[in-house]
């Protein structure tokens, strides 16, 4: 059966620590790791966007080493996200014009915009190569529907206009008894585009369910995390908070889930989040090839079909 969906599946970052002790080949300089990631897969999602503004000669690189077809999706800044964030990790000019509030940034309409903007400036090179796949909005855990309304966001969708964006709540209620409903209604009127997931099964606040709903025919967005209950509340690092190696069986799981989530929508995009030692890469790798999507499948179908010929 054709697929409904161009499926896109790649790992969370090209520069976890893990990857490179465990996945990249040995002694691979820094500079050459982006090439060789793209040499595997044709997607990324880039996380350091989520600690400081991008600089536009950076991004121009990762055009430069990425083949035609690739796909970057890119992380908000935190302070977008309603994360903390320090002053110093802005521009300098941004920085003299923001408000601050004990050192860190406080997010207001003037603050939002300059941030938006520059952001939106400097990750331009990605537009232009076409190679600018969507925007991800991972909030905190603290936006919560006892404190906050969806709608505080529908300032940020205006710097966005025209330009896909997932956003990934990160606190339960959002996602639990009749909220749930109100929740998926407030994304499918504005066509944003709302993160499922795979994670541990848990009630703690800051677990997603797992549910499957698509917000935005266009595009789907799925993070997986790894089913490490204790690691994601108590741990401190991405490698102890993501630390899940999925079986076999597991692996089939998400791949049938994700042949049903292709149904809703115009492209999916898989990101493997489970970042300790290889297990993203090596989880993204076996999910092309139970999905056939992917560069080495591709090569594979088209050998076959040259086969076919004679």
């Amino acid at each position: 059966m054709a697929a409904r969906a161009r499926i896109l599946i790649g790992t969370a970052s090209w520069t976890d620590p893990g990857f490179v002790a465990d996945w990249y080949p040995p002694k691979l300089p820094a500079r050459q790791r982006l090439r060789w990631y793209g040499e595997h897969f044709n997607f990324v999602e880039v996380n350091a966007t989520f600690y400081a503004l991008p600089q536009a000669k950076v991004v121009e690189r990762w055009c430069d080493e990425t083949p035609d077809d690739f796909v970057f999706d890119v992380k908000l800044p935190k302070v977008l996200s309603r994360h903390a964030m320090e002053a110093k990790f802005l521009p300098p000019d941004i920085r003299a014009k923001v408000p601050l509030k004990g050192g860190k940034v406080e997010l207001t309409s003037k603050s939002q915009e300059l941030i938006a903007g520059r952001f939106l400036r400097e990750i331009s090179p990605l537009k232009d190569a076409g190679k600018l796949g969507a925007f991800l909005l991972q909030l905190s855990p603290a936006f919560r529907p006892k404190h906050h309304q969806l709608s505080e966001l529908d300032t940020l969708w205006e710097h966005f206009a025209g330009l896909a964006v997932a956003v990934e709540l990160r606190n339960r209620d959002w996602a639990t008894g009749p909220q749930l409903q109100d929740t998926i209604a407030y994304f499918k009127e504005r066509k944003v585009t709302l993160v499922l997931v795979d994670a541990p099964e848990s009630e703690h606040f800051t677990v997603m369910p797992g549910f499957d709903c698509a917000t935005n025919p266009r595009l789907g967005y799925l993070r997986i995390h790894g089913r490490n209950e204790e690691g994601y509340i108590k741990g401190r690092s991405v490698a102890e908070r993501f630390d899940y190696d999925y079986s076999e069986e597991e692996t089939q799981q998400l791949a049938a889930r994700i042949r049903e989530l292709e149904k809703e929508v115009q492209e999916l995009h898989v990101v493997a989040n489970n970042n300790r030692s290889n297990y993203a890469p090596k989880l993204a790798k076996r999910l092309q090839e139970l999905l056939r999507v992917g560069k080495e499948m591709r090569r594979k179908l088209a050998a076959a079909q040259q086969r076919e010929l004679f």
